[in-house]
């Protein structure tokens, strides 16, 4: 190709300055001030913020405090958690660095893509990302994948004055051409724009929620009134009678339903962080917990994405191939006679390609395709060491020809696909013909290598593509082998999916690789029904039908597959009432992201748009990693239910002071005030939930689909309601009512001050302990907590410690037991306190056992 001299690097910068960078353009998010202003107007929040007012106007200012106080916590930690996903989700900005070779200043440089102009002048060679629209100025055998803008597998033969799209990669061929737009005025970029106005339905997580708190709010707000007018009614005064209400309302109220369902989101994307995935949606979390089908790519994801050549064939024998990798180290398996004739095979292979192993980082991986790495690293193996890119003449490998070739040292050596290498050889033995339907039977992809000399120089045709046109280089070859290369399926993909199976979630294989490799590894991994590999082509044209076909507990396997495929497969998927989640790597992949539940994009292999419409990233491209945010998914549900359990369990205990005042006339006295149930909630209450929210996942989290999808269920309510909070709220008022007989008060009498704070603290210790105690029986729906490893989650065992050194602050400290309207209490009276947790636990196994009975 001709040399030119490109840009001037003073002309670069002044076009970088004046068109920015080249890349895409960030996705428009809220500003932090705004994200944060959404945290105070939610319905749970307004509710909150009309109590507050209230309770001012009632002449409470303390009370209008500590409710604001609620407010601005929930708030501010919803916010932290949010912005702080948000902000990791950057990261997928720097998965795939890219430089480009460009002609700056009459040389050669490699500069960062970011840095490209238009005007630059590429090179490009087989194995190249695109890196921003361009123009063929020069090109030799060149061909473009561009499946990931139009969906068509087969590559595009482009010349020159041909348009070459960012995104898209060069399969063959060389070339130079200029860059005419980069960053957002890129087709790439417009396309991207559609997959970022599409708009994404609310999560199950959220939607539960948003039925919760209205049904809360519904709740706490109707009973308030409803109590506050029967105070009325009994001879209250308006003033007392409202903030009876008010309290009424707030001890009703989940202040910590948020944060702490905001904090088990978080706590389970970082826990897929250490384990190479990115979370772009802290509910995209909960939302892999409810998946039922996962449609799945092969390659990478079932595999290592890591091809290998395991086995050469020679007309001496086989030779088997042990390594790791792409690592220097291998063991030969064959016979001598085999074994000699491997390190001519691999030599003349290697000179046919462009890439190779590298070690970086301490770890030996591919640069450029993966194909060619393995087989350099065959010839690294054998004892090649020269440097593929000095062989004099290479003939690149075109989709007509299907094979590479390369001229050096008088020798003529061509790789490529068996049927179109055979053809080219003088004879091919029976021997061969065997090998390869053994080969291919086992699911590899084999490639034959052929080679003769060459008498004359490369200058007797005037070019390189004039040397295969007339025939002259790759006819009357000899068949030097055959090489056998696999990527083998990532050794822990069969538990994987067992574990799948055993949570009833269907896998369904969805690739664009040959049917005979895709049924290879499905068989390999368990994936493959009697049914066989389906075509994408012959994907049925009733959707009923391609539901009945692919909605099966065996999984399937379908090959060949499109983008539109894919998207028609999530529909006509969660048309059936599944919770579909949906793994690509390409630009028209981004509809089928979205489409799905979950959209799962590639790491390492996919593009910036599919990891822009994605709900989760795989940095490793690794399917374990999708069961392993299925079961963190499950077990943030779990969590939430179990938050509810242990803060509507308190709701009884904080109600029925309340109640009981109501419904005497007021005869009984009022055992805690609002401001100690907001202690409760907000205090004494607040780090045990949290604690439970960060429940480590159980061992059976896994076994069978998930029964509920609702974070309320009539089982919930009824341990709740009917089980749990009676038998703490009974307690509570015995020991309060037993502190007061014994202090001398009679029924309907006025109470001495210091005798109700001593009343008050023992109801407000009682609460507080039997939480402690419900705290670890809410741990599991099915055990008894005294079954369940103490520090099987170290968190409860701090918060509960801090508990109970809040009730200390709480009832020993003077101004605060004066502010809130309690007292430290007698000595004999924590004998409430104690019994309550003890019959709490004892009433909780009880249940379970029914529950297990019933079952």
């Amino acid at each position: 190709m001709a040399q030119l001299g490109g840009l001037t690097s003073e002309e670069a910068a002044a076009r970088l300055a004046q068109d920015g960078p080249n890349s895409l353009p960030r996705l428009a998010r809220a500003s932090p001030l705004r994200a944060l202003a959404r945290q105070f107007t939610h319905l749970l929040a307004v509710l909150l913020w009309a109590a507050s007012g209230l309770a001012l106007l009632a002449g409470t200012p303390a009370l209008a405090i500590a409710i604001v106080v609620v407010i601005v916590f929930n708030a501010v930690f919803a916010f932290a958690q949010d912005y702080r996903a948000d902000r990791s989700s950057e990261r997928l900005r720097t998965l795939l660095p890219s430089d480009t070779r460009v002609w700056r200043g009459g040389s050669v440089r490699t500069v960062d893509a970011r840095d490209l102009v238009r005007g630059d002048l590429v090179l490009l060679r087989s194995g190249d990302r695109i890196a921003a629209d361009m123009e063929v100025l020069d090109a030799e055998a060149l061909a473009a994948d561009e499946s990931m803008l139009t969906g068509e597998s087969e590559p595009v033969r482009r010349g020159e004055g041909d348009r070459l799209r960012a995104g898209t990669f060069v399969v063959q061929g060389e070339a130079q051409a200029r860059v005419v737009e980069t960053g957002s005025a890129t087709t790439l970029a417009a396309i991207a724009e559609l997959a970022r106005s599409a708009k994404r339905p609310p999560s199950p997580l959220t939607r539960e929620l948003r039925k919760v708190v209205r049904t809360v709010a519904v709740i706490a707000v109707s009973t308030g009134i409803g109590l506050g007018v029967a105070g009325v009614l009994i001879g209250l005064r308006p003033v007392d009678a409202f903030l009876f209400a008010v309290g009424v309302a707030v001890a009703l109220v989940p202040e910590g339903l948020l944060p702490t369902v905001t904090l088990s989101l978080a706590r389970g994307a970082q826990s897929m962080a250490k384990q190479h995935a990115l979370v772009r949606r802290l509910d995209a979390v909960e939302t892999l917990g409810a998946t039922t089908f996962i449609c799945t790519d092969k390659t990478g994801t079932l595999t290592q994405n890591r091809m290998s050549v395991v086995e050469v064939w020679t007309p001496g024998g086989t030779v088997r191939v042990q390594g790791s990798g792409y690592e220097p180290a291998a063991v030969f398996e064959g016979s001598a006679a085999a074994q000699r004739l491997v390190p001519r095979v691999a030599a003349s292979a290697v000179r046919c390609v462009t890439g190779r192993a590298v070690l970086h980082d301490g770890r030996w991986q591919a640069e450029g395709a993966p194909l060619d790495a393995a087989i350099a690293c065959l010839a690294t193996r054998s004892g090649w060491t020269d440097d593929p890119g000095e062989v004099a003449t290479r003939l690149p490998y075109t989709a007509e020809r299907m094979m590479s070739s390369a001229i050096e040292d008088g020798r003529v050596t061509a790789l490529g696909a068996p049927e179109s290498v055979f053809q080219r050889c003088l004879a091919v033995s029976d021997e061969a013909h065997e090998e390869l339907k053994r080969m291919t039977a086992l699911g590899r992809r084999v490639l034959a290598v052929a080679g003769r000399d060459w008498a004359e120089g490369p200058g007797d045709a005037s070019t390189r593509t004039g040397l295969v046109e007339t025939g002259l280089v790759e006819t009357g070859l000899e068949l030097l082998g055959l090489l056998g290369l696999e990527d083998p399926p990532r050794p822990d993909v069969h538990q994987a999916l067992q574990d799948c199976f055993d949570a009833d979630i269907r896998v369904v294989m969805v690739t664009g690789d040959h049917p005979n490799t895709a049924e290879a590894i499905a068989r390999e991994v368990g994936l493959l029904r009697p049914g066989g590999v389906v075509l994408g082509a012959g994907l049925p044209a009733s959707d009923d039908e391609l539901g009945e076909l692919l909605d099966h507990p065996a999984g399937a396997v379908v090959a060949r597959v499109t983008p539109a495929d894919k998207l028609r497969i999530t529909r006509v998927l969660r048309a059936r009432g599944h919770v579909v989640a949906m793994t690509g790597d390409g630009v028209n992949d981004a509809p089928a992201l979205r489409e799905a539940d979950v959209g799962i994009a590639m790491g390492l292999s996919g593009s910036d748009v599919a990891r822009e419409a994605a709900d989760l990233v795989l940095l490793d491209d690794h399917f374990g990693t999708i069961v392993t945010a299925v079961r963190l998914g499950r077990a943030t549900f779990a969590n939430a239910r179990r938050f509810l359990t242990y803060h509507l369990t308190d709701n009884v205990a904080e109600l029925a002071p309340f109640a009981a005042w109501a419904l005497t006339g007021g005869q009984f006295p009022l055992a805690i005030g609002v401001l100690q149930v907001l202690a409760l909630d907000i205090g004494t209450d607040m780090l045990p939930a949290l604690a439970l929210g960060v429940e480590p996942p159980s061992k059976r989290v896994m076994q069978g689909r998930a029964k509920t999808r609702a974070l309320i269920d009539r089982l919930l309510l009824w341990r709740a309601f009917g089980v749990l909070g009676p038998v703490e709220a009974v307690v509570t008022l015995a020991g309060f009512a037993a502190v007061l007989l014994a202090g001398g008060w009679g029924w309907g009498e006025p109470v001495a001050p210091d005798l109700l704070a001593g009343a008050s603290g023992t109801a407000f210790a009682t609460i507080t302990v039997a939480q402690m105690a419900n705290a670890f029986a809410c741990r599991s729906q099915s055990v008894p907590a005294w079954r369940l490893p103490l520090m099987g989650n170290r968190a409860l065992v701090v918060s509960v410690a801090a508990q109970l050194a809040l009730l200390a602050v709480f009832l020993g400290v003077p101004f605060v037991s004066g502010l809130l309207g309690g007292a430290w209490p007698p000595a004999l009276a924590w004998i409430f306190p104690l019994l309550a947790a003890v019959l709490l636990i004892l009433a909780d196994a009880a249940f379970k056992w029914r529950m297990r009975r019933s079952r």
